[in-house]
């Protein structure tokens, strides 16, 4: 490289730093190991808005996302599905709807509309952030309904099974299931799958039960993580053969402005540890062995807690291993080398002033984009699918 090339090369570093450093001047992205080199947050320079997430009856507050696996029915490969915790009157645990988006035509479609009443449901239906896809096309689901949109009538809620088609074929409840809350962590094997899902509505209160020291409803230490074995017989909907909970003890408390807070984000890892966000108690724990042990690790083991996590919610691991979550109580992201147990880097993906502090109560859902350079996430102030690059 000549002199003038070096030199070009200096100028645009030092000039990409102050970039940086102009911006977190300004508190759009605070400074956690900002210079470092690993991670995926600190590669993430756009973001993209890829549509609404409201359908035409009126549904909002989109929670889960998830990318289709294969290509089945109405639903392609690639697809981001994303369905809403809200109805048009934004009462939560309401909602029915599960939207399409399709990167390939940049076009937003109605995947399923779900009835609000549904017997195999106790408590009717409200779509949380527990869902998934296999690969043999089937759509998993949980309800954690309402009827007015507080825990106050909530339900036990149950997982919903869904054809490609966006039909229901089945659906599971049981003494184990009470309002299956976070994503679902899913291994799948065609023909088998091991789900893991956390259950976070054992004994919630009313939110107008206050707990006169903090201020908020009581926090009650009961939320479980489940392991279900499940089959799925060839041209059939799955099976549920078994239920195992595996973690138990994670904090919960209603919440007037946010329904429910408890154990959201669900993580496997490769070494068959599962990886799990609290929100009332601010951490990332893990659950080793989460894959074979047939007994409760409790809580299990912390990773880390507070720093720049700030009401953790969905997770994600990304392809070099770290976890990725968003927060509930501002708009950003935060990257979290789980072998280290360091906050290693913390984007605000959703700067919007509106709330404070910005972002405050707008991210929910995560999922890696399938080249595992970016990430799909939700916008609950505008109802808004983004992709993160």
């Amino acid at each position: 490289m000549n002199c003038s090339g070096k030199k070009e090369k200096v100028m645009n570093l030092i000039q990409n730093h102050l970039k940086l450093l102009i911006t977190v001047s300004l508190g759009l992205v605070p400074m956690v190991n900002a210079f470092a080199d690993q991670g995926i947050l600190n590669s993430i320079h756009e973001h993209i808005t890829l549509g609404s997430t409201v359908p035409v009856n009126g549904d909002q507050n989109p929670y889960a996302i998830i990318v289709a696996p294969v290509a089945s029915g109405n639903i392609n490969k690639g697809d981001v599905l994303v369905d809403n915790f809200n109805d048009k009157s934004n009462l939560q645990g309401t909602g029915t709807t599960i939207i399409d988006y399709r990167p390939s035509t940049k076009k937003t479609i109605l995947f399923a509309n779900l009835p609000k009443n549904l017997d195999q449901c106790p408590g009717g239906v409200g779509l949380s952030n527990a869902m998934t896809m296999l690969k043999s096309g089937w759509v998993i689901v949980g309800s954690t309904p309402s009827t007015d949109g507080t825990t106050a009538t909530k339900g036990d809620g149950c997982l919903i099974v869904l054809d490609t088609k966006g039909h229901i074929v089945s659906a599971w409840s049981g003494s184990t299931i009470n309002d299956p809350w976070g994503d679902i962590a899913t291994i799948d094997n065609g023909s088998t799958a091991t789900l893991f899902v956390s259950m976070a509505g054992f004994g919630v209160s009313d939110p107008k039960i206050i707990d006169p020291k903090t201020g908020n409803p009581p926090i009650i230490h009961k939320a479980t993580v489940v392991r279900m074995e499940i089959s799925i017989p060839d041209g059939k909907p799955p099976e549920l053969l078994s239920e195992t909970v595996i973690g138990s003890g994670f904090s919960q408390r209603a919440d007037k402005d946010g329904f429910l807070f408890g154990p959201t984000g669900l993580a496997l890892g490769p070494n068959g540890t599962l990886y799990v966000t609290d929100v009332p108690d601010n951490d990332i724990t893990a659950i080793p062995d989460a894959v074979t042990r047939s007994d409760n690790a409790s809580s299990g083991w912390l990773v880390t807690r507070d720093g720049q996590l700030a009401g953790p919610l969905a997770l994600v691991m990304t392809p070099s291993g770290h976890l990725l979550v968003c927060n509930g109580n501002n708009g950003m992201a935060v990257e979290v080398d789980p072998v280290s147990r360091k906050q290693i880097y913390s984007q605000w993906i959703d700067p919007d002033k509106a709330q404070t502090p910005p972002g405050n109560g707008d991210l929910f859902g995560i999922a890696m984009t399938p080249d595992g350079k970016g990430f799909y996430y939700v916008q609950d102030d505008t109802n808004t699918l983004m992709e993160a690059l």
